[in-house]
């Protein structure tokens, strides 16, 4: 099959192990809530949980996706799949938080897979700007959740249901847009220098995760609380995914820049978005507004550290992929569980604040950064 169908399938996949299954947790989460009836503290854990669960997932991809890229494409289709389908006709709290724990590996394995798949397949003066195509899924499977969540709440059963189905059909097309394996050279292991070199933007991954973890876990229950109506919120949600499905048009733009210009770019506009929902959650103007933006820098800025790991050592750029992103969700772990707490004892207001200043934290401690790749070349 032709390029644009693997990087279609590939988007795909990750519009569903990502937007449909793992972030749709936040926008789902009121209804189950109220359904189920568990608190703020369980739906944090329950999030930080499925946070290790993806670190897991990714760690196994950045060892596995040089040798079996295709393989791992099955085992996050069917993990995300799978785990939607049991979310969906979970009779108790306990199966629903486990079965939310298990689909989230889905995304932390699809990300290396798709990765490698790229960098196998594409050429070099395309690939960067198709990793970014590719990692921007994220935004569209937000949209499609939304808009499940417009058509069918408070069923949410169905819902996830819906998102397991796709996620295993979109799986199916990838695998076999893939192609056989190729049998090329397996990258050895990296160095030390090689570690030393992610230094900075492991750091400002984990500062970047801990301080994004608010609005995916608690982004529409804010609003809701704040008085916003149902379907506004929801709205709001799709808003989220439109700005990530945005970066797919900006990437052009966005790619020509160096990789530390595009994380600064990115994380202040992901900043000021945080802050927003903070300070004013009861206008519906401002949380559709911010909504977008923190979609669009989000999905930026993951794709800017895949564009960092590329420049430090393109040979180990599924590698890098997966250290920087379960860095990423390993400070997403303990944001949302630090938020759980937060959100009943001080309010969500200040923990939405606290929340935009790591973000924007995370984006001046690389102000002061160079250009990392050589330390990779000297090793």
């Amino acid at each position: 099959m032709s390029d644009r169908v693997l990087l279609a399938a590939g988007l795909g996949l990750v519009a569903a192990t990502y937007g449909l299954v793992r972030l749709a947790y936040g926008l789902f989460l009121p209804d189950v809530q109220h359904d189920l009836g568990f608190g703020a503290d369980v739906g944090g854990a329950v999030s930080s949980g499925a946070s290790v669960v993806y670190c897991v997932g990714a760690v196994a991809g950045s060892v596995l996706a040089a040798r079996a890229a295709r393989w791992l494409v099955v085992a996050a289709t069917v993990t995300a799949g799978a785990g939607a389908l049991v979310m969906a006709s979970s009779p108790t709290t306990a199966v629903f938080g486990t079965a939310a724990v298990v689909a989230s590996a889905g995304a932390g394995l699809a990300s290396p897979a798709m990765v490698q798949l790229v960098t196998d397949r594409i050429p070099a003066d395309r690939r960067g700007r198709a990793q970014a195509v590719v990692n921007s899924g994220t935004g569209p499977g937000l949209v499609a959740a939304g808009v499940l969540a417009l058509v069918l709440l408070p069923d949410w059963r169905t819902a996830w249901a819906v998102a397991g189905v796709l996620t295993l059909a979109v799986g199916a097309v990838l695998f076999l847009a893939a192609g056989r394996p190729e049998r090329g050279r397996t990258p050895a292991l990296p160095g030390r220098s090689w570690f030393v070199a992610q230094t900075v933007p492991v750091v400002v991954a984990l500062l970047f995760g801990a301080g994004s973890a608010v609005v995916w876990t608690y982004g529409r229950s804010t609003l809701v609380d704040a008085g916003v109506p149902t379907t506004a919120t929801v709205v709001a949600w799709i808003a989220l995914g439109v700005g990530g499905s945005t970066v797919a048009a900006t990437a052009r733009w966005t790619s020509a820049m160096a990789p530390r210009r595009q994380w600064v770019l990115t994380t202040t506009v992901a900043a000021g978005a945080v802050l927003a929902l903070g300070l004013l959650p009861g206008s519906v103007e401002v949380a559709l507004a911010a909504c977008a933006l923190f979609g669009w820098g989000y999905t930026a800025a993951t794709g800017a550290l895949i564009a960092w790991t590329a420049a430090i050592d393109p040979e180990q750029v599924a590698a890098g992929t997966s250290v920087l992103f379960v860095v990423l969700v390993a400070g997403q772990a303990v944001g949302a569980a630090v938020a759980g707490v937060l959100v009943g004892t001080v309010g969500t207001t200040t923990t939405f604040v606290a929340a935009g200043v790591l973000v924007a934290v995370s984006s001046g401690l690389s102000l002061r950064t160079g250009d990392l790749r050589t330390a990779v070349a000297t090793r």
